[in-house]
């Protein structure tokens, strides 16, 4: 029955595409030596390989790579040159750095990203990570072989007529609504979000030249679409519904469960409104009310005496304090500034359409259901559901995970995962707000995902190309890794363990494989390769049959 509840809440959400991706294919890992060039010099490191299966090239080398150091983009990419044939790319031409970061462990990782003629292949992320001493010790990342030098292109779409062409592919164009921003400080309404990049798009075995369209809107469905248009053509590419969805002065109020909670607010010409100014960000953290039941943002959520005790502000005050929470974690444990780590407002609706059974991240902002009642409460009531829907920003905004298939899985489980770190008195997921008239029940269980009709084991992997390759089904597989090594060396090290691999070695199609190299490189990083942490991680992925 839950099982059945889970697919159903998914499919309001999602939307038929053009694109279907492949089965998810099963990849390994193997110590290995593996011939490496540097200097003139041959070297035959053992190392970790992980390697996708049906693929040559490998996916994620971890180890000690290099005898020499390396501290510039120019070093770097002279390796990777000397090594090029390993890659089977043309050579580093086609590579263009995004990022170079030194950590607070004194390694340096550079993000590259495949690009021919400067235009970024979608997706092609390449990274490359160096020790203390500038040694190379992990490479990863999807990138694409023997990439064509030129793209023939008349480019004949302009990013205008691309994005036409993305709403008339879709079928629906929301409302649009006048609204006046508030005189205060940051406060502005952003309604429908249109975004368009120009990108390489793989289409089968031919590269393309396409525009990556981006349409974000709440009305009349929460929708972020991903829509790829053929540069040439305007012929529809792939498309995809990326929400994520799944199942969620000072002043006082009560919550959803009818707690006490202090409230930061801001007060406006005798109003005062859920909108916090006091974290050290640029943005602020604010909670909106839905006009009408789905307009975006909607009104500022706002009372007259600071005292949020009426039964209908319960889903704004949790709202916006969980928000705050999530916030505060971020910051304190991972020294992350909001979900983008820049600083940026962090925005929830609240009261969204008529018994709406779920929450979701549009791409831009948070969105709540109230419930019916029977199914959920107002899901804004649950502090591991906010904390998982920001933890959907924090991934779109470092891995970048697909979300579809084993990447979408693993996207799922992310969000899963922290919102147990924020929430750790049980394994279970939105238990607050769920099934208000049944106790102790949860809409998924880390510590036993088979109670909600979940795989805890890769011999139980659902293939379908439901739920975008039943992202919230075999998120199980991760979620049982996850319980596995928590389990095993405590909360303080996983998180850290966990926000290490999101955020340093994890890119858009890593699989369940390249989860387990890229925690395994996190693990090694914080605590050596042959810590007991590490064995942890390693056996807690064995376990669940990801070898």
């Amino acid at each position: 029955m839950k099982k059945g509840f889970i697919a159903l809440l998914s499919a309001g959400l999602l939307f038929s595409s053009a694109y279907q991706a492949a089965a998810a294919n099963e990849p390994g890992t193997k110590s290995q030596k593996l011939v490496l060039h540097e200097n003139s010099k041959t070297l035959t490191p053992q190392v970790q390989v992980t390697t996708t299966k049906g693929k040559a090239i490998p996916s994620f080398i971890a180890g000690k790579l290099s005898k020499g150091t390396y501290h510039t983009e120019k070093d770097v990419l002279a390796f990777i040159d000397g090594n090029k044939q390993l890659f089977q790319f043309n050579g580093s031409h086609h590579l263009h750095l995004l990022s170079k970061e030194k950590d607070n462990l004194g390694m340096t990782h550079y993000v590259f990203n495949q690009s021919i003629n400067g235009v970024p292949v979608d997706g092609a992320v390449f990274m490359v990570h160096t020790d203390q001493q500038g040694k190379i010790t992990a490479i990863n990342g999807d990138v694409h072989a023997n990439l064509p030098e030129n793209i023939k292109s008349t480019k004949k779409f302009t990013n205008t007529r691309a994005i036409n062409a993305a709403w008339k592919h879709i079928g629906e164009k929301p409302k649009k609504e006048k609204s006046k921003p508030l005189a205060f400080k940051g406060a502005k309404i952003s309604d429908t979000v249109e975004k368009s990049k120009l990108v390489i798009f793989k289409d089968q075995n031919k590269y393309k030249l396409a525009y990556r369209v981006a349409l974000q809107f709440i009305d009349p469905y929460p929708a972020n679409w991903q829509v790829y248009v053929d540069a040439n053509s305007g012929k529809v590419l792939k498309s995809i519904n990326a929400v994520n969805s799944d199942g969620p002065a000072t002043g006082s109020g009560y919550g959803v469960l009818g707690d006490n909670k202090t409230l930061n607010t801001y007060l406006s010409a005798g109003t005062y409104y859920l909108y916090d100014t006091t974290k050290a960000m640029s943005g602020v953290i604010e909670t909106y009310t839905a006009r009408n039941g789905s307009s975006l943002p909607g009104v500022y959520s706002t009372d007259t005496n600071n005292a949020w005790t009426a039964s209908n502000q319960g889903a704004d005050v949790d709202a916006n304090y969980y928000a705050g929470k999530v916030y505060d974690y971020y910051k304190t444990t991972h020294g992350r500034n909001s979900f983008d780590n820049a600083g940026s407002t962090i925005r929830s609706t609240v009261h969204y359409s008529s018994g709406y059974n779920n929450a979701f991240w549009n791409g831009s902002q948070m969105v709540y259901g109230d419930g019916d009642g029977q199914v959920f409460r107002p899901l804004s009531g649950a502090l591991d559901i906010v904390a998982h829907e920001l933890t959907h920003a924090v991934t779109e905004r470092t891995a970048g995970l697909n979300y579809s298939y084993q990447s979408g899985a693993l996207n799922e489980s992310m969000s899963d995962v922290f919102g147990y770190f924020l929430d750790p008195n049980d394994w279970l997921m939105g238990e607050d707000v769920y099934t208000p008239g049944t106790a102790g029940d949860g809409l998924r269980s880390l510590s036993n995902p088979k109670l909600y009709g979940q795989p805890d084991h890769m011999s139980g992997y659902v293939n379908t190309s439901s739920d975008n390759g039943g992202v919230h089904t075999n998120s199980g597989i991760p979620n049982k890794a996850a319980y596995n090594t928590i389990t095993a060396i405590g909360k303080a090290k996983a998180e850290q363990i966990y926000y290490r691999a999101l955020t340093r070695y994890m890119t858009p199609s890593t699989n369940f494989s390249g989860a387990r190299a890229a925690l395994l490189s996190a693990t090694a990083d914080l605590y050596g390769s042959t810590s007991t942490e590490y064995n942890a991680v390693k056996t807690a992925w064995t376990n669940v049959g990801v070898n």
